[in-house]
């Protein structure tokens, strides 16, 4: 019997990269330097982001390898905790990826309404209300016709394909490329760095960072799917750490030489109010044309995107039913075309409610962050219960993270100063974590709730 193949250093190096850089990198660099005073703190949160990665990755690959299983995060949550708080956080985690996907296709609603209405880049066009909301309405439309073609090309049956995916990872690799280029062919600008970089009052110094930190840890986010790999590692002891460090440095670079590019062909001052960054860059390197032509790129990146969740989701849906953690309609599938019908239709229109109740990018970023703090901080807890339980599995070549618990716990109380940051900061975001605590409580009563209803039920 043909034993199961392993997956390379270079092929997990690749995984870690390829699961980390999505399309937050080309909006949500405007978002941490509206919040940073200055370019020191900015470029620090981007380091930080990327050190709080090469920390969560690690923890992830060792949960992994230590319960390898299939069934993603809620069999390692009921494993460690109860299932009421498997159930939870899986249904947490589904909401938060509705509203990565809702947060991505109004990134590409921006984009696009730029080339047809280049008035949505003059800061004293948007200042008057009525403009605001005419072009806001725009990419509410766009974001959610996105959303509703992709439903309907899942309807038909449509299987993603590994064709798909390489499109995908080639538009991306395009864009940055294009990003880092201006590095090279722009002007000598200089970039402001304060003299000092505690200049403001240590307090505001510390909220600022922390706030900055919520977009940050949106674009470095994707790591955590290394715990699905662990088992899958040839020579894991040694290939899961290096794989992870390279994949993470590699993702490090490339963001510090983009967000130089963008200061440096932009301005700190000037990025602070873009929205589509990538594409200002274009037009002020090579042209509105070439503005056009990747804010074009953007969008298929977008509609990719889109696809993807909507297509990976619905089969997670799909699972937690078989498992009986969702009721037994979620399994219900198209006879003729396969399709998970309920699930993909339930995901949807989760996506869409979320655009509605949030309409622009900044309110479902503090939102799903805030969810996703949730699920990070108790997942990464599980590997203090998984090293006692399974404790028998140590030197039978499986990964064990060195510098433990010193790793985990930097994690953990990165994403709890996350958190803390976004229910602090209610100017800004409002009700993004009174909603996230109550989306989590809503889902534990609907536990036990089913779990008295299927007592009582003959």
């Amino acid at each position: 019997m043909h034993s199961k193949p392993k997956l390379t250093l270079f092929d997990f190096t690749m995984i870690v990269v390829s699961l980390v850089i999505g399309m937050g990198i080309f909006r949500t660099p405007a978002n941490v330097a509206k919040e940073s005073p200055d370019s020191f703190l900015f470029f620090a949160a981007w380091i930080a982001g990327g050190l709080i990665a090469l920390c969560g990755a690690l923890t992830y690959a060792e949960i992994g390898s230590r319960l390898p299983v299939i069934g993603g995060y809620y069999k390692i949550f009921s494993y460690a905790y109860h299932p009421s708080i498997a159930f939870a956080i899986n249904c947490v985690i589904l909401v938060s990826n509705a509203a990565s996907l809702a947060a991505v296709a109004l990134v590409g609603g921006e984009y696009i309404t730029a080339i047809f209405n280049p008035a949505t880049k003059d800061p004293e066009f948007l200042k008057v209300a009525s403009n605001a909301r005419f072009i806001q309405s725009i990419q509410i439309t766009i974001a959610i016709t996105a959303i509703l073609i992709f439903y309907g090309v899942n309807l038909l049956g449509l299987k993603m394909s590994a064709k798909t995916q390489n499109i995908l990872m080639m538009i991306k690799i395009v864009l940055i490329l294009l990003l880092i280029a201006p590095i090279f062919f722009a002007g000598n600008t200089t970039i402001p760095v304060s003299e000092s970089p505690v200049s403001p009052a240590f307090k505001e110094y510390i909220k600022a960072f922390g706030i900055g930190l919520v977009a940050v840890s949106f674009t470095y986010g994707g790591y955590q799917q290394t715990i699905n790999f662990g088992a899958e590692v040839k020579e894991p002891a040694k290939n899961i750490p290096r794989g992870i460090f390279f994949g993470i440095f590699v993702i490090i670079l490339l963001y510090l030489a983009i967000n130089y590019a963008y200061i440096k062909v932009i301005g700190f001052e000037e990025l602070k109010g873009a929205k589509n960054i990538a594409a200002i860059m274009a037009s002020k390197i090579f042209g509105i044309n070439a503005e056009r032509v990747l804010s074009g790129f953007l969008f298929l990146s977008v509609l990719a995107y889109v696809n993807v969740l909507l297509m990976s989701n619905p089969r997670v849906m799909y699972a937690m039913s078989e498992d009986k953690i969702l009721p037994d309609v979620f399994k219900k599938t198209n006879a003729k075309t396969g399709v998970i019908t309920v699930s993909l239709t339930v995901f949807a229109a989760i996506c869409v409610v979320i655009i509605f109740w949030s309409k622009d990018f900044d309110t479902i970023l503090s939102f799903t962050i805030f969810l996703d703090s949730f699920g990070m901080i108790l997942s990464a807890a599980t590997i203090f219960i998984l090293r006692k339980k399974t404790k028998h599995l140590d030197g039978t070549g499986i990964y064990k993270m060195k510098l433990y618990p010193l790793l985990p716990a930097i994690f953990i109380l990165s994403y709890v100063f996350v958190a803390i940051s976004i229910a602090l900061d209610y100017k800004n975001n409002k009700y993004a974590a009174v909603t996230g605590l109550a989306v989590l409580t809503c889902f534990i009563v609907l536990y036990f709730a089913g779990r008295s209803f299927k007592k009582t039920t003959p």
